[in-house]
């Protein structure tokens, strides 16, 4: 690590440390739809109207919904009939990812593209998570495609940093490394101030540790699989990873990218 890399993580860190870095909030139409999915008896159409505030993502529901993996025989146009294709729970949880995607943006030409290139891949993690969750486990698809969304949520601060250092933006090798090294602490920070649900709170730093060991597969351990498969061949092999191992595939199946590349593409 060079100088300037461990300058910028000790300033970031004392910063985290006595709470003088800004994080991101929350935007407001995510929190309203956090509100409104707190109300188990919550209709369609209450929904409807509390997302329906927001044309931008209204229109990215509906997207979705139309992808080719969730398509139905009929297209869908409107919003009612998106929500009630996808299930009051997936259409929020959904969203407030979505909405996340609002405060992806920056100043600058060179962290903006950054921060394209995070979401980008935060897509692709979020698909691919959604698609392992919904054929290989009996747990939530609109809780790991959320995790997948936030999963890099960390990145975000340290972004903004940069813009007004730019010393480090000079230089993408280190730039690369302090986001690699700060972004797990700073994505558990996040998500505990916006409140996320306990399985996901600490998806940021505990799906770095690929040597993570539990008794049953869980939202982290889909995440740490769909980013394995995102990597191509590029991170560690997927099959020594404790989580793949918990999916509990018939012998001689493998997860295949190929397999899930209309999963991946779901959420663009």
């Amino acid at each position: 690590m060079n100088k300037l890399a461990e300058m910028v993580q000790a300033q970031l860190l004392a910063a985290i440390d006595n709470d003088d870095l800004v994080l991101p909030t929350l935007p407001e139409v995510a929190l309203s739809i956090r509100e409104a999915a707190e109300d188990s008896e919550i209709s369609v159409a209450a929904l409807s109207r509390v997302i329906g505030r927001d044309a931008a993502l209204s229109a990215r529901l509906i997207k979705v919904v139309n992808s080719p993996l969730l398509r139905a025989l009929v297209e869908v146009t409107d919003l009612h009939t998106a929500i009630t294709r996808l299930g009051v729970n997936y259409s929020c949880n959904l969203a407030i990812g979505l909405v996340i995607e609002q405060i992806f943006h920056a100043r600058s030409a060179a962290v903006e593209h950054k921060l394209r290139d995070i979401w980008e891949n935060s897509l692709e993690v979020a698909g691919i998570s959604y698609e392992i969750c919904r054929r290989y486990t009996h747990l939530k698809p609109d809780q790991a495609t959320l995790g997948g969304l936030v999963h890099q949520i960390g990145a975000l601060p340290v972004l903004i940093y940069a813009e007004e250092h730019n010393e480090l933006l000079s230089d993408p090798v280190c730039l690369h490394y302090v986001i690699e090294q700060i972004q797990p602490v700073l994505g558990d920070k996040i998500l505990s101030a916006w409140e996320f649900p306990e399985q996901l709170v600490n998806l940021p730093s505990q799906v770095q540790n690929l040597e993570r060991e539990t008794d049953k597969i869980d939202y982290i351990g889909i995440v740490q699989i769909a980013r394995s498969l995102s990597l191509r061949g590029r991170g560690q092999p997927l099959t020594s990873l404790p989580a793949y191992k918990l999916l509990r595939l018939p012998e001689g199946k493998e997860l295949d990218l190929m397999e899930l590349v209309e999963a991946r593409d779901m959420l663009r």
